[in-house]
């Protein structure tokens, strides 16, 4: 008892190979942050599954939205019940990390602006760059760029003034970005591993959102790089639990 308390904020519906395989995309992230005499809960905030009341907000120590399906610039019901959660969170100064479409919708919540990427589909492995300047390691040094898997077609556009970018790739302008000490936003997927990417490649190309040349491609790439899991994982987990010098 006493340990710390956080929430996943699911907005979207797992797929049946990673509820067998994952226990879902909860499972997922739990594995890649969670640690001993912590409790983790979850909020299928697609399906309409939001916490009660303010007493039960206070309750967690930080919050983590995941990627979606849906668009971050879109107007669902249950996307403007998020939007109202968040201005509720970042009143609060909870701690939030937001993952692909949490990263896209944060920014949204904060008064950013979120639509399709200009340069389209960026699916597979890719290099994200920090300033040298960036102070998101404790202890160890800063890398010039850490690999991510990546597997989105909007982004944020625009962020308000008050945010502060702090990574970018050569496809993505806002690859991450802070909001005061207590705010991050990654458009990767830390949480995935290249088995999740390649069954979600194989689902894009079934609903016809890729072609399959494109899916090919992508597989054949995953054979020669490997993102840096656990870094992300260490960098991910100080964020949320307070352990990084910002």
């Amino acid at each position: 008892m006493g340990g710390k308390k956080f929430a996943v904020l699911h907005c979207a519906e797992d797929s049946e190979y990673v509820k067998k395989k994952y226990g879902g995309y909860f499972g997922v992230f739990v594995r890649m942050l969670g640690e001993e005499g912590e409790t983790w809960d979850v909020y299928k905030v697609a399906c309409g599954e939001f916490p009660d009341d303010d007493d039960e907000i206070k309750s967690f120590d930080g919050f983590v939205i995941t990627g979606s399906c849906s668009d971050a610039h879109g107007n669902d019901v249950w996307i403007r019940k998020l939007l109202n959660l968040l201005n509720k969170l970042v009143s609060m100064k909870k701690k939030i990390l937001g993952i692909c479409f949490g990263h896209q919708i944060l920014a949204r919540s904060l008064g950013g602006r979120t639509g399709r990427a200009i340069s389209g589909w960026d699916i597979g492995v890719t290099a994200i760059h920090f300033p040298s300047s960036t102070k998101l390691f404790s202890s160890v040094k800063v890398p010039a760029s850490l690999s991510v898997i990546e597997c989105h077609r909007d982004e944020v556009r625009e962020l308000p003034p008050e945010a502060e970018v702090i990574a970018w790739s050569d496809k993505t302008g806002i690859e991450m970005f802070m909001y005061e000490d207590h705010i991050m936003g990654i458009q990767g997927h830390p949480e995935y591993n290249k088995d999740i990417l390649s069954h979600l490649v194989d689902r894009l190309l079934q609903r016809n959102l890729i072609v399959e040349s494109f899916a090919d491609e992508i597989k054949a790439n995953l054979d020669v790089q490997e993102p840096d899991r656990e870094a992300w994982r260490k960098l991910c987990t100080n964020f949320l639990k307070g352990r990084l010098p910002l």
